[in-house]
């Protein structure tokens, strides 16, 4: 994570590529440092490899990203609920969509 701060783009993207190659096994970490996160940029990247890390431990974070503002973060909370794939996260979609939070 701490190279994803930086400031030089080829470190924060390959910090990243390796990160979504094994966002399972810190899905954990990942989670945590996108609660603990001011930066959006960072807050958009950490939540896609969450949804990259399919945990089902996710799915508050993903429920709660879908009434952000930020587009960025509610397009990536769908996609997290969709590739978690259970039944929980059907819920959740189907509630959002009656909610009128996503089409």
């Amino acid at each position: 994570m701490q190279v994803m701060r930086k400031t030089d783009p080829q470190a924060r993207e390959g910090a990243f590529d390796f990160l979504r190659e094994h966002a399972d096994a810190y899905a954990g970490e990942l989670i945590g440092e996108f609660a603990a996160e001011a930066d959006d940029e960072l807050r958009c990247l950490l939540l896609e490899l969450i949804a990259e890390a399919r945990a089902p431990e996710a799915l508050g974070v993903f429920r709660d990203q879908l009434e952000s503002p930020d587009e960025a973060l509610h397009f990536w909370a769908v996609r997290g609920l969709e590739m978690l794939d259970s039944r929980e996260a059907e819920q959740v979609l189907e509630r959002a969509r009656e909610d009128g939070w996503i089409a």
